[in-house]
């Protein structure tokens, strides 16, 4: 995706950052929050780097 999400919650979890980017596609396709939560897991690696 754009932000880096997919790759750093890869780091943080055992999933891989592939599985993660169609676990959010996904949710976008189905659900529609994944957007929102793409956001809101990007503001928080944008926070904890400080």
């Amino acid at each position: 995706m754009l932000l880096g999400v997919c790759e750093w919650l890869s780091t943080k979890t055992q999933f891989t950052a592939k599985n993660i980017r169609i676990f959010f596609v996904l949710t976008v396709l189905l659900a529609g929050f994944g957007v929102g939560a793409y956001l809101i897991l990007w503001l928080v690696k944008v926070l904890s780097k400080e």
